[in-house]
């Protein structure tokens, strides 16, 4: 079933692609604004077609006005009348005007001001005033070895032009712009400042763990805080989910990572078990299938706080959304599962309690994203008294702060190392 709908996804994505250039809509007596003067600006364009001089320009025969473009290549365009005043506009899938001037398209003068231009993201526009009433009596591409565009025009009454000026309805130009998307976040190279969200567990009206009148949500805000310090002074970039005890609902602490652009997300937990022992830090990472103990109950708990949120995300992710997901975390899940490791592995090296499986896999809702690495890290257990010492004791926190920071570089090195394999 999968495969199938992973099949209809590539195809329905595929179409997509094909259709973005015409998804354009008209607006306004020019449709759009060309930008800057024309003949020689260098404006950033993406046009694999290009006017090519020796090949345009405007003559008269007989009569009529014939322009013609030369192009490198064929493009969609469509060319149309505009009125007050007199105008012959075409607009052309991106094309790339750099070299060419007006002045030699026409250096005759049968047209008046020509200007040209990109107007729209992924489109240009030629704008040439007429001298007087004119017809488009053609205007077609020809698509052989020397492809070019041929515009030809005929003197006409004022009252005939003004009945056929304006821009031609079309279905495919007037449909609604494409949504305008932030560009998409480039996997960290080290070419730019490390960018981590702390997201300090719980928080407000979810206090989390409680014993011996602590709760988890202020002990982990007061060591996410010192985190954040450390971090900052490593020149790191530090975001935090939250920065006071005030609750966070789970799925708005992904937001807030995506939104700052994380690199990775580190969530920071001092949870309790109602039943049996455990004592030492642990590191999870994002693991569908997780099926320790240990492990099951803190998801349930984790993931009641996604109720208590009023949100539930389980179950309500369509087929084609689950495909997505999956195809990301191909590449941020072994990512995770490599800053699980590198961070067990630091805190072990500081000499500093672990939980006899350090390394451990689980559902948990803040471990969901797709599109960014995320760990969780249990500090240490408030079912624990020795951890609750532990937790409590400055200098163990700057020990376990030093630590976390170490790890993160020594990742975060690795990671960037591996990136730029990868874009060779």
């Amino acid at each position: 079933m999968r495969q199938s709908i992973f099949a209809l996804l590539l195809v329905v994505l595929s179409l997509c692609a094909a259709s973005l250039p015409v998804l354009v809509r008209a607006e306004g007596p020019d449709a759009g604004a060309i930008a800057g003067p024309v003949a020689g600006a260098r404006t950033e364009l993406s046009a694999l077609a290009r006017l090519e001089p020796g090949r345009s320009g405007v003559e008269p025969v007989g009569e009529q006005i014939v322009a013609t473009l030369g192009l490198s290549q064929p493009v969609p365009f469509r060319a149309y009348l505009l009125d007050d005043p007199s105008r012959l506009v075409a607009d052309f899938r991106e094309l790339d005007f750099t070299g060419a001037s007006p002045a030699a398209f026409d250096p005759g003068g049968l047209f008046g001001e020509i200007r040209w231009g990109r107007f729209r993201p992924g489109w240009s526009r030629m704008v040439a005033e007429l001298a007087e009433p004119a017809a488009l009596i053609e205007a077609v591409e020809i698509t052989d070895a020397a492809p070019r565009i041929v515009l030809r025009l005929a003197p006409v009454p004022a009252e005939a032009f003004a009945a056929q000026a304006g821009a031609p309805a079309s279905a495919l130009w007037d449909l609604p712009q494409p949504a305008a998307l932030e560009p998409a976040h480039r996997r960290q190279d080290g070419s730019a400042p490390l960018r981590i969200v702390l997201d300090p567990g719980h928080g407000g009206l979810d206090p989390g763990a409680e014993a011996e009148g602590h709760t988890e949500a202020v002990l982990v805000l007061t060591f996410a805080r010192e985190l954040k310090e450390a971090l900052t002074r490593a020149g790191i970039e530090v975001r935090m989910t939250r920065d006071e005890d005030i609750f966070v609902p789970l799925e708005t602490r992904l937001t807030v990572a995506r939104a700052a652009g994380a690199d990775a997300m580190i969530s920071l937990h001092a949870d309790a078990l109602a039943e049996g022992q455990a004592t030492g830090a642990t590191a999870y990472h994002f693991d569908a299938a997780a099926s320790d103990e240990a492990a099951r109950k803190l998801a349930e708990r984790h993931d009641r706080g996604d109720l208590l949120a009023g949100v539930d995300l389980d179950g309500h992710d369509d087929e084609v959304a689950g495909v997505l997901m999956d195809l990301a975390r191909a590449e941020t899940q072994p990512r995770s599962l490599r800053l699980s490791q590198v961070l067990a592995g630091s805190i072990k090296e500081a000499g500093l309690k672990m939980y006899k499986h350090p390394v451990q896999g689980a559902n948990f809702a803040v471990l969901k994203a797709p599109d960014f690495p995320s760990v969780l890290i249990e500090l240490g257990y408030l079912s624990s008294e020795a951890d609750r010492k532990r937790l409590l004791d400055v200098e163990w926190r700057k020990r376990m702060v030093a630590a976390l920071v170490q790890g993160i570089e020594t990742w975060a090195q690795a990671d960037a190392a591996e990136a730029r394999l990868l874009r060779q």
